[in-house]
């Protein structure tokens, strides 16, 4: 694929490819079933999941967007000029469109494990933004990995919007940003969106909308397995269900068996009882003095945060000691 601008170079890592025949197979054979939430995004996935961020219901999106309108021209001068940004997840949303703007960065390196999304975006973001060099690089990002060459003598800015960090396990989600800082090097930043603890109620409206829109966002993932291994799970017998664990502060997300049924994936067959649940995504919410905390124990000190008025949606400059 071909940009417009002439400062953009592609670097495969070549990451290994999943199993995911074997990988579904074994999360379905335990006692508690699961499901990765990386098949939520395929083509329809993603579409349905930008359909949630504009949900009244879904806060995180908006607020995290007015966070950048209010607090990145203070951000920008913070980290400073001749930056070289690092996104963790290929954007080509406003939200990595307001960073570039704010920071006018030397380069940027988006990582994906996508091929294909990946030299989309890039080189989408490389059309709009002719004076920048970008660097994709095709990589899985929970893995140390290589820059490349070009961005050496740059300083580092990591990027993970969205509350992407709540996916994680809290010791996975420590072991991540450690890795970044290794990334970054000695006093690189990191600019984190993390969602706050709340009130339950309004974190389950979040993940239940009135709408469905979650539902069916969830619903897809038997969807896309149905696609790409002939499973033949059947739609009408699930129901979605998402419920805040306060003891582990998290939403946790289920597809609920509404009858004793059997699933069948290739030579495998799964049973399901009436009421079981098949669980699909965690989202961890952080309290400030949580995640700073957090982020102190991976090798960052926290330069700066910033809230909403409602303290739902926290962005946090952090730097490698």
């Amino acid at each position: 694929m071909n940009s417009p601008n002439q400062n953009f170079a592609f670097l495969d890592l070549h990451p290994p490819k999943d199993n995911t025949l074997s990988e579904v197979c074994a999360s379905l054979g335990q006692n508690a079933k699961s499901l990765s939430p990386k098949f939520f995004y395929d083509e329809k996935g993603s579409q349905l999941f930008e359909a949630i961020t504009e949900l009244e219901e879904y806060y995180p999106t908006r607020t995290e967007l007015a966070l950048f309108d209010a607090h990145l021209p203070e951000i920008a001068k913070l980290i400073g000029h001749n930056s070289c940004v690092i996104e963790y997840g290929s954007g080509s949303s406003l939200k990595i469109r307001k960073l570039l703007e704010a920071l006018l960065p030397s380069a940027y390196v988006p990582v994906d494990i996508s091929r294909d999304y990946l030299l989309s975006t890039a080189t989408a973001l490389s059309r709009d933004f002719s004076e920048l060099s970008v660097f994709p690089v095709c990589a899985d990002f929970t893995q140390d990995m290589a820059l490349p060459a070009q961005v050496s003598q740059l300083h580092r800015v990591g990027f993970f919007p969205g509350s992407s960090i709540g996916n994680f396990e809290p010791t996975q989600a420590r072991e991540f940003i450690r890795q970044v800082g290794d990334t970054l090097g000695a006093n690189g930043y990191f600019l984190v969106g993390v969602d706050c603890k709340k009130d339950p109620l309004v974190l389950e409206r979040a993940y239940a909308d009135a709408a469905g829109v979650t539902a069916a966002f969830n619903l897809n993932a038997l969807v896309h397995l149905n696609r790409e291994l002939g499973a033949n799970f059947q739609l009408e017998n699930f129901q979605h269900m998402a419920r805040y664990n306060e003891q582990q502060g998290c939403i946790e997300m289920f597809l609920r068996s509404t009858r004793a049924q059997q699933v069948n994936i290739g030579d495998a067959v799964f049973d399901f009882e009436v009421g079981e649940l098949l669980h699909t995504e965690n989202s961890y919410k952080y309290a400030p003095s949580e995640f700073m905390a957090l982020a102190e124990s991976a090798g960052f000190r926290c330069l700066k945060h910033w809230l909403d008025k409602d303290e739902y949606f926290g962005l946090y400059l952090l730097q490698a000691k």
